[in-house]
């Protein structure tokens, strides 16, 4: 870490000088780093003003997602859905983040029953009795980001599919009850691969959450089979996605050769994915969209 005086400005970009603001964080990720753990770098740890514009950022977010909660139904087009989140979006004058992102081409993520994510909405995918449907929205408001997803169950949804939508969001809720200043990424992923794997599910490997704020996606990268005491650092300021993919069947996903964009499960079965946005405190959690 570059060297800073105790009465230079702070590098959070707060104003502050370094011994009022930074510098008592840093001895403490300075200690860590020296016992070889992975600690987090400047350019993720958040200042009060960036959290303050990422938490507006996330309450629309949310509020995008309440206004698919009320209208979602059985016999509605995955193209309705990106039409109310392109609208309500507009409205709250902020922008979808999906939105040509990378080329994806509509403003919301719908994956249904056996796809994992990345689901393109389309006029030709109707919702019908018997689905569950994961709606991922993900919002850019004054250049700060939020992000979050659901999962809905489209009518008469089978015991088994109710099954793993209930305990994907639990394992979410375990996996934040980690979340707490000085812990490690791999507290959440243990518990969160342990529920599932008790329950006779697999969570996917190769997607994970995210940190977000600044950008749509920035360090770390969050993977939900990692062990307690492992992988970054939890430090105040970091904020991230708990976004766990828990499959019926195999692990195993496939993607999409024809769109390049929707992952699948390799064998078929449904697969569920409740996320949330975290920002950690200096005593625990504050869930920032949900």
């Amino acid at each position: 870490m570059e060297k800073i005086g105790r009465n230079d400005p702070c590098w959070c970009g707060s104003g502050k000088k370094y011994k009022k603001c930074h510098c008592e964080f840093d001895d403490i990720i300075r200690e860590h780093e020296l016992k070889g753990e992975i600690v987090p770098p400047r350019s993720i740890i958040k200042n009060k003003e960036q959290i303050a514009g990422i938490r507006e950022s996330a309450r629309i977010n949310s509020l995008v997602l309440d206004y698919v909660a009320e209208r979602i139904k059985e016999g509605v087009t995955t193209e309705d859905i990106d039409r109310w989140v392109y609208e309500r979006t507009k409205e709250l004058d902020s922008i979808p983040a999906p939105l040509n992102y990378e080329g994806y081409p509509k403003s919301v993520c719908t994956s249904i029953n056996e796809v994992v994510c990345h689901g393109i909405p389309s006029k030709d995918v109707v919702l019908k009795d018997g689905d569950i449907v994961n709606v991922d929205v993900s919002t850019i408001h004054n250049n700060y980001f939020g992000d979050a997803s659901r999962m809905f169950c489209i009518g008469n949804v089978s015991e088994e599919k109710k099954k793993l939508v209930d305990i994907t969001r639990q394992s979410v809720y375990l996996g934040l009850e980690q979340v707490k200043p000085w812990g490690h990424l791999g507290d959440i992923g243990q518990v969160i691969n342990d529920l599932a794997k008790a329950n006779g599910y697999s969570v996917v490997r190769e997607i994970g959450g995210h940190g977000i704020g600044l950008e749509f996606h920035e360090d770390p990268w969050v993977s939900y089979v990692t062990k307690k005491g492992t992988d970054m650092l939890l430090a105040p300021g970091m904020i991230f996605t708990i976004e766990p993919m828990i499959n019926m069947g195999t692990y195993k996903i496939k993607t999409d050769e024809e769109d390049g964009w929707t992952v699948r499960t390799a064998d078929g079965k449904p697969s569920a994915q409740w996320e949330i946005q975290v920002l950690v405190t200096e005593t625990g959690y504050e869930v920032l969209s949900k």
